[in-house]
């Protein structure tokens, strides 16, 4: 039963998607804030998921695929807790959790039920390296989110056919700071992750593999996101191909976090 406290988090996470879908239809102040500390629960409720998997493996709770992925949908819903408290918006709650409920229910489906040999790489550094890591992934998947959601209620207003349930959604400006809220908390955070990593890396080998597949692809994520933030603001770039350019951005960051980490490097296998 080491995934106990798995079904527990989806459970609380359905929930919150509940009250958030309802509150795009009915917009109470009651309902909205039962949706926040819902998704807040399931939070903590993964948090203790992820815990329970370290337990059970003896080792961090990303040692694998699996648990990459568990601690990128937590860090998902970290990210976006936070910016729904910056910016006093819960519109777009509804579709964030619909994605955490998917993406937890399917690896709650394909958890791995044998454990596979420990990673011969530990310590504080790399661990930190790892989570900061993958919060800058989970950062930028939500930019992407916000920017796909810009890009449908340009297009829904301009053809002038709206529901009731789509005028909940955030203004566009609201989307637009929203999603650049997102990239900053990303880069930062892969800033200080990638500085721990080479930190940690200049340890356990005396030098820095700048040549390294992975080192090389991060730069260019770090470097193509800078440039998403600078043309968002650019006169010409702002709006519909700003967010167009944030699309794009993550199916960098999908390459990375897939094919980069699979075929192209060996000494990171998940991160």
């Amino acid at each position: 039963m080491h995934q106990y406290m798995t079904f527990v988090s989806l459970a609380v996470y359905a929930a919150s998607f509940v009250c958030y879908a309802c509150v795009l239809y009915v917009p109470k102040a009651w309902l909205g804030r039962l949706a926040t500390l819902l998704l807040a629960a399931g939070i903590i409720c993964h948090y203790f998921a992820l815990l329970e998997r370290s337990h059970w493996i003896h080792a961090v709770p990303y040692d694998d695929l699996y648990g990459s992925m568990s601690l990128f949908a937590w860090l998902l819903a970290v990210t976006y807790l936070g910016l729904e408290f910056l910016h006093r918006q819960r519109s777009v709650g509804a579709l964030v959790t619909s994605l955490l409920v998917v993406w937890i229910a399917l690896l709650a489906a394909f958890a791995p039920s044998k454990i596979l040999d420990p990673p011969s790489a530990r310590g504080s550094l790399f661990a930190l390296h790892v989570t900061l890591n993958t919060w800058a992934y989970a950062a930028f998947a939500l930019s992407f989110i916000l920017s796909l959601v810009y890009l449908l209620q340009d297009r829904v207003l301009r053809s002038r056919h709206t529901g009731a349930a789509f005028w909940r959604f955030p203004a566009l400006d609201v989307l637009d700071r929203m999603s650049r809220s997102s990239v900053y908390v990303g880069l930062a955070t892969m800033v200080v992750g990638v500085s721990f990593g080479f930190i940690y890396e200049r340890r356990l080998a005396g030098a820095i593999a700048w040549s390294d597949p992975k080192v090389l692809i991060t730069l260019g994520i770090f470097a193509i996101y800078v440039a998403y933030l600078g043309l968002s603001r650019a006169s010409g770039w702002r709006g519909a191909r700003a967010a167009r350019i944030c699309a794009f951005n993550f199916a960098v960051v999908l390459f990375s976090y897939t094919a980069v980490n699979l075929y192209f490097t060996a000494f990171h296998r998940f991160l």
